[in-house]
């Protein structure tokens, strides 16, 4: 009951901190942004729209939240789904290439995820939130430490959000809601497809 207790305090802290950002509307034009994945490969939007009919962004807090690790399962799960769609998937995340691979591990996932080390993708796609110190605390006290897995001190998540990306660049669904978590399911992406 005590845990329980707890993470309804934490996730009231999250949320007041994370509706401060807005997001992105569908019609908006896509904010470019490149990276390199956990297998090395250069990943550019530009590069993704010019041979995928969209692209599926979606942006998770990192491998300890439960919440991530189950919505990149299913994900993963229905991939071909996706694919088959023409679509190409990718994972936008603050924490390390160590924690990375930790999510992969656990996830099993199979498309191009990428560090957003210096904050710039999810600050282009309205995304990023600054924890206050207080709920940093008390993520620390559940052993998730912040600065460990993102590898810096700005203690910066982001709402976990997902855009779709058409050929032209234009952002044609978004899921965004600070309840992090809620996620778009599979059905509503496939039906946005």
């Amino acid at each position: 009951m005590k845990r329980i207790i707890l993470f309804i305090a934490l996730f009231i802290a999250v949320i007041s901190n994370a509706k401060a950002q807005k997001g992105l509307s569908v019609g908006a034009n896509a904010p470019a942004f490149s990276g390199i994945d956990q297998n090395g490969k250069k990943i550019s939007l530009q590069t993704l729209l010019k041979g995928h009919k969209s692209v599926v962004l979606f942006f998770y807090r990192g491998q300890w939240c439960p919440y991530c690790n189950k919505h990149i399962k299913e994900l993963q799960d229905s991939l071909q789904l996706l694919t088959s769609k023409d679509a190409y998937v990718i994972g936008i995340t603050p924490e390390t290439n160590e924690n990375i691979a930790k999510t992969i591990k656990r996830t099993n996932a199979g498309f191009s995820i990428i560090q957003d080390k210096d904050d710039d993708i999810m600050k282009a796609y309205g995304v990023n939130f600054m924890m206050d110190d207080a709920t940093f605390s008390k993520y620390k006290g559940y052993r998730i430490d912040l600065e460990a897995n993102n590898g810096n001190t700005r203690h910066t998540l982001p709402v976990p959000a997902t855009y779709i990306i058409n050929r032209s660049g234009k952002i044609k669904f978004v899921h965004f809601d600070p309840n992090y978590q809620k996620r778009a399911s599979i059905n509503v992406l496939l039906k946005a497809l």
